[in-house]
């Protein structure tokens, strides 16, 4: 086949022969690349028929909801890591009930929201595989975040528990030890089902919850018993290495584990029950405190291709592919997230239904839900089995469906949908999460015009949320020092020569701050001979010019304004460094200050009223 053909023939199937890079260059992927992604969707590279991608529906016919009471308002809120966060009563990882009393003490400080890492269920029975964005499935929740001594008999089961000795070693450390918060909450969600298991058939409750999850709950459920029992027997958690009689959901194998073990299936049931229920009063706390929003919750671009939802329903996704991006400024290389994607086939014939219920799943304890990666509705880069990132190339997705699937969902729940939208965008994407009502993700360090400067306050979008820092990047007060181009060095991914040129590119971003800072009178006074390089700079960011960068970002035209606890607290501990496995604790790392101080902690409070000075609260 000549090139020629080959490429009008994979853009035909929605492979995206062309891009242009977050630098702005030109891209092509090579014939071998083609032909790679081809095969993956299951066509044939040298006689294959021509494909549709062409008339499918590529724009958008609903947008996403905006409540009326939020127009033409500016609100700011509050966003953590719930795993990290430390309170005397949890058991070593922050739990639904911190996360109602978070949204509860941020309420009374004027805050509208508060937005937590994804909650997605992962693997029960592996509590190493603990990183929220890669997620067994996105339609049910991590029952590691349920609090025990909030469920009916669970305070008995807890207070039994202190007083075995030793049993709660290790849970009060500077880092989230899934291992032993796995080992005690799996074993004492367990003793709380026990208790129950009698009464759970007549729970008018349970049985609607079990008839609404239908045959997706059953299936989850009973991955999730399987996946127990292989890692008791020294198997793994994920279904691509169990034996092959239980990798077919409907085999004989698999229905006769069901059949014998349906008090395991229930108590899987029964854990999505109770984070149902936990996560509602946890919004409804935060609503009847005052918040406008409540909860903003994520939701992650993809799940794991060895969990529930691939092996409950293996056409719905592609596996001989994995999703990741493209070489860039940051990874030469490109990056492979380990994910499986949607197929683009499959969404189609299901009419998009599968990502709608994930949506409505999310959505329906939520004021606001933030999309990973949100180009997904777009375009993916998919990775062909056996080859390297960089030898991948974009999968698209007709965009107008992919939006009404969010849209209809946004507008049932009355949910504000923010994308993130950082890294290669593609031409005219922004444009259709504008006319969609899909707010933007204005992160500060990378709102600057080509010369290097931070855009001024009034250039931010109105529909968009703007935050100093993610969970990716450095805290403030980290960025300040450079921590995070320190961590780089030692870890290994940057050489000498690299680290030496960032840390002086970080000098001259701390004088174009303050020069922002300056621009919009919120420059501390003493820092002005600085800001004009006649005096050095401060070498740790103080409480004071904290305040200020906030201010600024506060300042700007967008209608949510998010502030990471971290940088409430003036930590340099950033969640996550991508890149890292070991070298790094990715979401490990507990808060400096416990939940029951927050309240009362003076840089809470300085920084709340800074918040409010410039964003006043919201009825």
């Amino acid at each position: 086949m000549t090139s020629e053909r080959l490429e009008t023939l994979a853009e035909s199937h929605g492979i995206q022969t062309r891009y242009v890079s977050e630098l702005g260059e030109p891209k092509r992927i090579d014939d071998a690349a083609k032909s790679g992604l081809l095969k993956v969707l299951k066509v044939d590279p040298e006689g294959g028929e021509h494909g549709e991608f062409e008339h499918a529906e590529h724009r958008p016919s609903l947008a996403c909801a905006v409540p009326e009471h939020l127009r033409g308002r500016r609100a700011w809120g509050v966003t953590c890591q719930l795993y990290s966060l430390r309170s005397h009563r949890n058991l070593g990882i922050g739990d639904f009930e911190d996360l109602a009393r978070l949204a509860e003490i941020a309420s009374v400080e004027g805050a509208s929201f508060v937005g937590v890492n994804p909650l997605h269920a992962l693997f029960l029975a592996d509590p190493g595989r603990y990183s929220p964005y890669s997620p067994s499935t996105r339609r049910f929740l991590n029952p590691f975040y349920l609090a025990i001594d909030a469920l009916p008999g669970g305070l008995e089961v807890v207070d039994a528990a202190r007083g075995e000795a030793d049993v709660f070693e290790g849970l009060d450390g500077e880092l989230v030890d899934y291992g032993a918060v796995g080992a005690l909450k799996g074993r004492l969600l367990r003793a709380v089902f026990d208790t129950l298991r009698a009464t759970l058939d007549g729970d008018g409750d349970f049985r609607a919850f079990l008839e609404k999850g239908g045959d997706a709950l059953r299936d989850f459920a009973l991955f999730e018993a399987i996946s127990h029992r292989m890692r008791a027997e020294g198997g793994s958690a994920g279904w691509h290495n169990w034996p092959d009689a239980f990798h077919a959901r409907g085999g004989e194998t698999v229905r006769a584990f069901e059949a014998a073990h349906a008090d395991d299936v229930r108590f899987h049931e029964w854990l999505q029950f109770e984070c149902d229920r936990q996560l509602g009063a946890a919004q409804a706390r935060a609503k009847a405190a005052g918040m406008a929003i409540g909860l903003y919750l994520d939701f992650a671009v993809g799940v794991s291709p060895d969990g529930a939802e691939t092996w409950a329903d293996p056409e719905l996704t592609v596996r001989d592919a994995r999703v990741g991006s493209p070489p860039d400024m940051f990874n030469s290389a490109g990056q492979d997230w380990g994910l499986a994607p949607l197929s683009p086939r499959a969404l189609a014939e299901r009419h998009y239904a599968p990502l709608s219920a994930a949506y409505d799943g999310l959505m329906e304890h939520a004021g606001a839900i933030r999309i990973d990666h949100a180009m997904g509705l777009a375009r993916l880069w998919w990775i062909p089995e056996g080859v390297s990132s960089k030898d991948g190339g974009y999968v698209r997705y007709p965009l107008g469906e992919m939006v009404d699937a969010v849209a209809r969902v946004s507008q049932d729940t009355s949910c504000l949908v923010i994308g993130e939208d950082l890294g290669t965008v593609p031409e005219g994407f922004r444009d259709t999460m504008l006319d969609s009502n899909i707010l933007s993700y204005k992160v500060l360090y990378f709102e600057r015009w080509k010369d290097g400067l931070f855009k001024a306050t009034g250039e931010y979008p109105e529909r968009s949320l703007a935050c100093i820092s993610t969970h990716d990047l450095a805290t403030l007060a980290g960025w300040w020092q450079g921590a995070d181009i320190r961590l780089r060095a030692e870890t290994g991914r940057q050489d000498e020569a690299a680290t030496e040129r960032d840390l002086k590119e970080r000098e001259r971003d701390r004088q174009t701050l303050l020069a922002a800072l300056r621009h919009e009178n919120l420059l501390p006074p003493e820092l002005v001979s600085a800001a004009e390089g006649k005096a050095d700079l401060p070498s740790a960011l103080d409480e004071e010019l904290a305040l200020a960068v906030h201010r600024f970002g506060a300042r700007t035209r967008s209608m949510l304004f998010a502030v990471q606890m971290e940088d409430m607290i003036l930590s340099q501990k950033q969640p996550n460094l991508p890149g890292t496995m070991d070298e790094y604790p990715n979401w490990r790392i507990r808060s400096d200050i416990l939940l029951e101080d927050l309240g009362a902690d003076e840089r809470f409070q300085t920084m709340a009223r800074a918040m409010r000075l410039e964003r006043p609260e919201i009825a």
